[in-house]
């Protein structure tokens, strides 16, 4: 290289490393973002027709104890819907008559130790269990759908509770993260659920058609598949499940089943909702609709404002595509919404000093 043009390549290398550098520094700053922040929730305690209950596990599987008082709640935890999933644990906790009878079960694909310890300071005194669940379970069986948020591993984790939760924990009540429960759960709780494996409350008046496309219906091998059931919707955002006959039944490998003709045919557009419905609709045993009151995030595309179905409610779920959270922080919130918010333990930086 000729000594004139020294100064200037030097120049140039030196701007070039100094870009890869900061743009390197700038992914390093997003991937470990924050997680939120949130205040401290009160204490919960049990009142005196509580039964005492304690449980304790060891997933490895060597001794347990588990009283039939005990009350297991499993739900889902990323950074995304952090602040709906602290929300509907504040819910559950403030309505329940035993609070310290309930043990949650969260599961969550990363950073574990950060959310471990944000579950830990919001709620001081809760009785927890945080499992991995490794998102190559599922990653590619998974096939893109209506709404990006339904393609992500971890909405498949309900998948697998059975696999993921100890042999101990023989029924489990199954949370989104996006609602909030106004009764004393210990009702959903103790419903008998009887030869199902299931339940759910059932919407039999929706067009069941709609969560399946022209291709699944044309297939006299798919559209059979409801043969002798009469399959209604349900919403698996809430769900009782008897894990017990679910290990014994196979159900997890009989969800991958469809998810591999999805990835392959392409019959449906729904996320992990259609599998379930493959697999159980037809037999689930019915539940009160007060406890989901769903679509109050609109549908998965607008979003827009919806209100109550008539009845009383035990459970409010916005699942679609509006997150109270977000709609409040916009400024722009659907009356529902403002039932939401008195169980968000945000810390807005604005309100609150971090110290």
């Amino acid at each position: 290289m000729p000594p004139k043009f020294r100064p200037l390549f030097f120049t140039i290398l030196l701007l070039a490393t100094s870009a890869t550098i900061s743009v390197h520094s700038l992914s390093n700053a997003l991937s470990f973002e924050h997680l939120p922040l949130f205040r401290e929730a009160p204490a919960f305690r049990n009142g005196r027709e509580c039964a005492p209950a304690t449980w304790s596990s060891t997933v490895n599987g060597q001794s347990y104890s588990d009283p039939s008082s005990i009350i297991h709640i499993a739900m889902t935890l990323d950074s995304t819907y952090l602040r709906g999933s602290v929300a509907g644990v504040l819910s559950v906790l403030q309505h329940a008559a035993c609070p310290e009878n309930i043990v949650f079960h969260f599961i969550a694909t990363h950073r574990r130790a950060e959310l471990r310890r944000t579950i830990t300071v919001t709620f001081p005194y809760l009785n927890f269990h945080l499992y991995h669940f490794n998102a190559d379970l599922v990653k590619g069986k998974i096939s893109s759908s209506i709404r990006r948020a339904l393609d992500q591993p971890l909405n498949y984790a309900r998948f697998y509770l059975a696999d993921l939760l100890p042999a101990s924990v023989q029924r489990i009540i199954y949370f989104d993260s996006d609602l909030i429960v106004v009764d004393d759960v210990a009702k959903l709780w103790n419903i008998n659920l009887g030869a199902h494996v299931l339940g759910a409350p059932e919407y039999c008046h929706a067009n069941f058609t709609n969560y399946f496309n022209s291709r699944f219906w044309s297939n006299p091998a798919y559209a059979s598949s409801f043969k002798g059931r009469k399959p209604c919707y349900f919403n698996t955002g809430v769900m009782v499940i008897d894990l017990l006959k679910w290990r014994d039944g196979k159900y997890t490998q009989k969800l991958e089943y469809w998810m591999r003709i999805q990835k392959k045919y392409r019959i449906y557009e729904l996320g992990s909702l259609p599998p379930f419905l493959l697999v159980l609709a037809g037999n689930v045993e019915g539940v009160e609709h007060r406890w989901n009151q769903h679509g109050l995030g609109g549908d998965n595309l607008h979003g827009l404002c919806r209100a109550l179905h008539p009845g009383p409610a035990s459970l409010l779920h916005w699942s679609g595509k509006g997150k109270p959270w977000l709609r409040i922080d916009s400024k722009r919130p659907c009356p529902l919404d403002l039932l939401w918010a008195p169980y968000d333990l945000y810390r807005h930086s604005l309100l609150f000093s971090d110290s």
